[in-house]
């Protein structure tokens, strides 16, 4: 499992805005091989050649306050309270900007969506495009006060009587649009100073002369495909768009011919990940039937905005519905049009993840979530994404006044700016590989996306899922295949009667097991900590996250990239493969198919096979050209082995004989910690075995597993207190074992490995 670094430089030229062009150069690798410049574990130092990566820097950020108002008459009063605050207020609410357009000197036109969030509540909320100047703080003497002034504004109303069904101000001279009548959410400027506006209630397409006033009819989608706000809607018919999720977000050709509207969430009846690019022609108000998939990370993840940096090429802002803490994704990929993967999706580049962004000048390092020498953009509707015309990133959110609280529980958040470099930074890997146990296991619920993306965000190389098997035949990743100490499955009464008693791998089991829930049905379910005493921090987020597929794991390992510039690695476990093997549930077959399907079926991609059997590995060798990884506990013996009578323990495969057998079809010995340095009688640790040695000479990589920074886990004298869910000294524990020569390590918090192997965490 010794990585290679093979370092590319590719560079890509993008158009910023009617400028000149920038070249963004980014390297891509395979992964780290190098040690640390002060530190050769068993292979001396032997640091491999010097990478790069590319790390969002905060360069600039503004606020408007909240409870900021604007003129107009009184709004919010059928809105939610929330976060302490009531409506009506006396004036214009600004809830936050859905969608901007850069006017190249310094301001921009922001938008607005319907208000409060449904045509119900939002009758009193007039739709407008404020002219706004963020006077930016960088940090330094020379920066800015860091507020969003609002200069003019533009008021969108249907003056002349374009539409053909009533509005709220129906009788009025004006004729002034509100936030019953559309939901607008994403805008584009043409060249002739016109604006067209996304919407969501149509959806529809309007399009409005530079004062505001609409030009011409709603432009719906071909097909008749409608929401249920959709004023043309008629009894019984099916509105095939969700509620609320039209065009969120809507980007144009560099020419301005085309407009290219995204639905934000998938389609009643379609796949549950597919979102929808479509194609408008502007001179003939007519869409073109061209249209495109993209594939979000996950299934409630919706596209919140689109931005055109070249011919065919889009970014895309993908996000969740979490904020705070609890967030997963608040991501802006880039997608060119004219490249497809081999299942027919848009190919998905990171361009950043606004969970992550470098704060070397300490801007507005406050108090409040993801402030401070790491800045996070946490908010739920992360909402806006432009490339400036200098070639940085502006990124914004909608605030959905006064409902969200990402940065202080009970205080509404701000309308927020910011601004991003995309920066070259030289990196020199340390050699060491390390494992995101079943994700950042010690801060989230475990074999959750919310815990692989935690464990990404602390420089994990690999994340790791235990792969197990649905009664339809999807594979999942759970620790186990019984999952009620994982799963809230036993407070659901509609699946009471099915807890049950199996024997799995010899020995008797009762619980709930996924062999017994189709996908559909394991997708009702929500993730639990399995250590709730140990870990409380985990706990509070309870209930939040569904169950992850394989195929959402690897996406997001792909999609993703480690701390020194490389693609994440997955490193999935087969769990019980004799017993899914006996209940006509093979884990093998759908592995490989997912592999290839994901295209990390060669030797070269980050991905690490493991089992505690033998036989599938065995099979798996002739299946794939990925890497092996035989794990050994320190009793006992593998399954497959058990079950067909033979006495080949794990102690046997750790012989210098057994690792040579084993070196035959595996490339890495995964073992327990206590067969490499065993722990003695007080608990304490002891002198290192020949393990490690003898596994090297046999051509094996060494990966230990599992370090845990909670004193219940930890040898005796590291430990800080009597207090068993507090932490104590794991870096010291690790350093034991990379002194005995270990290759990489298993942890449940990659962040404190990362930390003492000098990662910019």
């Amino acid at each position: 499992m010794r990585r290679t670094r093979k370092s590319a430089v590719l560079a890509r030229t993008v158009a910023v805005g009617t400028a000149a062009t920038l070249m963004l150069t980014t390297a891509v690798g395979g992964a780290a091989a190098a040690t640390t410049a002060d530190r050769g574990h068993g292979h001396g130092d032997d640091r491999g050649p010097v990478g790069t990566r590319t790390v969002p820097v905060l360069e600039g950020r503004a606020t408007l306050s909240a409870d900021h108002l604007v003129d107009g008459p009184p709004s919010g009063a059928l809105a939610s309270a929330a976060n302490g605050r009531q409506g009506p207020w006396d004036g214009q609410v600004v809830p936050g900007f859905s969608a901007m357009v850069d006017n190249g000197d310094g301001t921009f036109w922001a938008q607005p969506d319907n208000g409060f969030g449904s045509k119900a509540n939002s009758a009193d909320f007039l739709l407008r495009s404020y002219l706004v100047e963020p006077d930016w703080d960088t940090g330094s003497r020379r920066g800015g006060t860091g507020e969003i002034e609002i200069l003019d504004r533009i008021d969108y109303d249907d003056a002349d009587h374009v539409l053909d069904f009533p509005i709220v101000h129906e009788d009025t001279e004006e004729r002034l649009l509100t936030g019953a009548d559309f939901d607008i959410e994403s805008v584009v400027r043409a060249k002739d100073g016109t604006f067209w506006v996304g919407e969501e209630f149509g959806p529809f397409v309007l399009h409005f002369d530079a004062t505001g006033t609409l030009l011409s009819d709603p432009i719906p989608l071909p097909d008749g495909l409608k929401s249920p706000q959709n004023p043309y809607l008629v009894p019984g018919e099916q509105a095939r768009v969700r509620a609320s999720s039209g065009f969120e977000a809507m980007s144009a050709s560099p020419d301005g011919r085309y407009l290219y509207p995204v639905i934000e969430n998938g389609l009643v009846g379609d796949d549950e990940r597919r979102r929808v690019v479509h194609e408008l022609d502007t001179r003939r108000g007519q869409y073109t039937g061209r249209t495109w998939s993209y594939q979000v990370d996950a299934p409630g993840n919706l596209v919140g905005d689109s931005f055109t940096v070249g011919r065919g090429k889009l970014w895309f802002v993908e996000r969740d519905n979490f904020d705070g803490p609890a967030a997963v994704t608040k991501r802006v990929y880039e997608v060119d049009l004219r490249r497809t993967d081999a299942e027919g999706n848009l190919r998905k580049e990171l361009v950043l993840d606004a969970l992550k962004i470098a704060n070397p000048r300490g801007i507005d390092a406050g108090e409040g979530y993801g402030l401070g020498e790491t800045y996070a953009l946490p908010v739920q509707s992360f909402e806006t994404v432009l490339r400036l015309r200098d070639g940085r990133v502006l990124l914004g959110n909608d605030n959905n006044y006064p409902g969200n609280a990402s940065r202080v529980a009970g205080t509404p958040d701000d309308t927020e700016l910011v601004v991003i470099d995309l920066e070259r930074e030289r990196v020199r890997p340390d050699g060491v590989t390390v494992v995101g146990h079943r994700g950042a296991s010690g801060d989230r619920p475990e074999h959750t996306l919310a815990a692989y993306e935690q464990a990404i965000l602390q420089c994990a190389d690999y994340i790791e899922p235990d792969v197990v098997a649905t009664k339809d035949g999807v594979l999942v990743a759970r620790h186990e295949n019984e999952i009620g100490g994982t799963t809230d499955v036993a407070t659901r009464t509609e699946f009471a009667d099915r807890r049950t008693t199996k024997s799995i791998d010899g020995r008797p089991v009762t619980g709930w097991f996924t062999e017994d829930f189709t996908l559909a049905e394991l997708r009702t379910l929500r993730a639990v900590e399995r250590l709730p005493q140990l870990r409380p921090g985990s706990a509070a987020f309870d209930g939040l996250y569904q169950v992850p597929t394989l195929d959402e794991v690897m996406d997001l390992a792909r999609r993703s990239v480690t701390c020194d510039g490389d693609q994440v690695g997955v490193y999935p476990e087969t769990k019980h493969p004799t017993y899914f093997d006996s209940i006509g549930l093979s884990l093998e077959e759908p592995l490989v198919a997912a592999l290839e399907a994901n295209d990390l079926d060669s030797r070269r991609d980050p991905v690490i096979l493991q089992s505690f059997e033998t036989g599938n590995l065995r099979d798996l060798d002739r299946m794939t050209d990925v890497r092996l990884a035989q794990l050994v506990s320190a009793s006992g013996a593998p399954y497959d082995l058990v079950a067909a009578g033979s006495p080949v323990t794990y102690a046997d495969l750790l012989t210098r004989q057994g690792l040579r057998d084993v070196a035959r079809y595996a490339d890495g010995l995964g073992a327990v910690k206590d067969v490499l340095v065993p722990r003695l009688a007080d608990g304490t640790l002891g002198e290192p075995t020949s393990v490690v040695r003898d596994a090297h000479r046999a051509g094996l990589e060494v990966h230990a597993w599992t370090f845990r920074a909670e004193n219940s886990f930890l040898p005796t004298d590291l430990r800080s207190s009597a207090d068993p869910a507090a932490h104590g000294d794991m870096a010291a524990e690790i350093e034991v074992f990379l002194d005995a020569g270990i290759d990489g390590l298993f942890t449940d918090q990659p962040g404190l490995a990362a930390e003492l192997l000098g990662r910019d965490v």
